[in-house]
């Protein structure tokens, strides 16, 4: 038996090519144990926590912290060692990467995953035009299973997107205490990136945890940075007023509009190289571009019907719903190397969610069989994993139809993308007052702008005006 160990990186979700590595748990020259924490790595979709593949010492790594390494390319070594608990070679999991990668080792394999500030419109929180991921069927982990006593000897742990297997129990991406600072590697990554150091944060997370609220409120006051020393608030003093001498009877001269501020984290003239979620959103378009025919239609749905307080978004998602029972060419995949066409009996909504690293696009899955108290709940469950990078990869995927809301921000129409193999992505723009002609004269309604763009590949003009009229008259109606 070798004495040395190459692993290789693994497929960390949905055949990703690459990831980033962000932040390594062992020193080269130390100890680990197999599946301890060994390397945080971030692809386009989570952080995700790789653990040892082995036991032994670690000898060489194949790159540091802002590194970006290609599946299957070697990622660490180790020296084994007898004395400590080794995968059983039995145990081999058959998770095969490219070839020209020798020696070939054991390699753990992904979790079957699937491929990101809530879709209300007029609306609490804003959702920008979706680009997607990878779309492969599976249920969500929504939470770890309870502890299990460990069998004699288990199966070989694989390696998990954002979880790891220990004995029998699934835990998700861990709190890492590093230098008597807990926080998970999400937000290592996100203050190395701005520059904060986490030593100095005062932490408002569960049991000492700092997160990233903590990192993004420490940098926007420009308090905790790398190598500079506490500056306590209470001694900076304010901005000196500027008081016109009272003898000054000029007229006043307009004020200059204050320059807006620019985004804390932006590297400006540099050309910084394209990381994460945003290196595939360049993939995902490009191959939209390449692979789609796309074609838009829009629309108004008058909203005068709505009573007070109606949940924008769950009407929306409702009306999806709805169309797709009426016309399920839009609810589709289309492969078109194969030349099929899959119509789902499921609507899966994919709700792009606008990030400060880029766009993600959650799965609404089973959104068929919710009503509007599950919907809503799902919602904010989805927008809430996305706050500190926790959601699974696997609620980034497998989406059957797409949702988008330009509208938070400005814009009544677009030509939103479709990201195959859906063929349908619907998106909602800003809510306006139009004059509506009625019965005996006009009214000044709600309206509410709709854009449907969809893959002429898969569907035709027809199919997707019918699907946009069954959406209409869904949004047209009373609670």
């Amino acid at each position: 038996m070798s004495t040395t160990h190459l692993f290789l990186l693994p497929d960390l979700g949905e055949g990703l090519p690459d990831a980033e590595i962000v932040e390594w748990h062992v020193a080269v020259g130390q100890v680990v144990r197999l599946d301890d924490p060994l390397v945080s790595m971030e692809t386009a979709k989570a952080v995700v926590d790789v653990p040892a593949p082995c036991s032994g010492t670690l000898l060489r790594v194949a790159g540091k912290a802002g590194d970006v390494i290609t599946t299957g390319a070697w990622l660490a070594e180790f020296e084994l060692d007898p004395t400590l608990p080794q995968r059983a070679a039995g145990h081999d999991t058959g998770h095969v990467h490219g070839a020209g990668h020798a020696p070939a080792p054991t390699v753990m394999p992904p979790m079957p995953s699937l491929s990101a500030s809530d879709l209300s419109n007029d609306l609490p929180e804003g959702v920008t035009p979706a680009f997607g991921g990878g779309f492969k069927n599976a249920t969500p982990a929504l939470a770890a299973p309870a502890p299990t006593p460990a069998p004699a000897q288990r199966e070989d742990a694989g390696t998990v997107v954002g979880a790891m297997q220990v004995s029998s129990e699934v835990r998700r991406e861990s709190t890492v205490a590093v230098g008597g600072v807990k926080a998970v590697p999400a937000v290592r990554a996100l203050a190395k990136k701005l520059g904060v150091d986490l030593a100095r944060i005062a932490p408002t997370g569960a049991d000492g945890v700092v997160t990233l609220a903590d990192v993004k409120r420490a940098a926007e006051r420009g308090e905790a940075r790398l190598g500079e020393s506490p500056t306590p608030s209470a001694l900076r003093a304010p901005a000196p007023s500027i008081a016109a001498p009272v003898a000054d009877v000029r007229p006043p001269v307009a004020a200059m509009p204050p320059r807006p501020e620019r985004s804390i984290d932006a590297d400006f003239d540099t050309d910084a190289p394209i990381r994460g979620v945003r290196r595939n959103m360049v993939r995902s378009m490009a191959a939209a571009h390449a692979e789609v025919v796309p074609t838009t239609l829009m629309d108004d749905a008058d909203l005068h019907a709505w009573s007070p307080g109606e949940d924008i978004t769950v009407r929306l998602i409702r009306s999806l719903v709805v169309a797709s029972a009426a016309e399920p060419a839009m609810n589709a995949w289309l492969n078109a190397k194969e030349g099929t066409l899959r119509r789902h009996a499921r609507v899966d909504v994919g709700i792009a969610i606008d990030h400060a690293d880029g766009l993600f696009v959650t799965n609404l899955r089973g959104a068929d069989r919710m009503d509007a108290a599950g919907m809503r709940a799902g919602i904010s469950r989805l927008r809430d994993g996305l706050k500190d990078r926790s959601l699974p990869a696997e609620e980034l995927s497998g989406y059957t139809i797409m949702l988008s809301n330009f509208g938070k921000f400005a814009g009544k129409y677009a030509t939103p993308v479709v990201v195959p193999p859906c063929v349908c992505i619907v998106a909602a723009g800003r809510l306006y007052h139009g004059v509506v002609p009625v019965l005996g004269g006009i009214e000044t309604h709600r309206l509410m702008p709709l854009s449907l763009t969809f893959d002429h590949r898969a569907a035709t003009g027809g199919e997707a005006a019918r699907f946009l009229k069954a959406m209409i008259d869904d949004l047209q109606r009373a609670r």
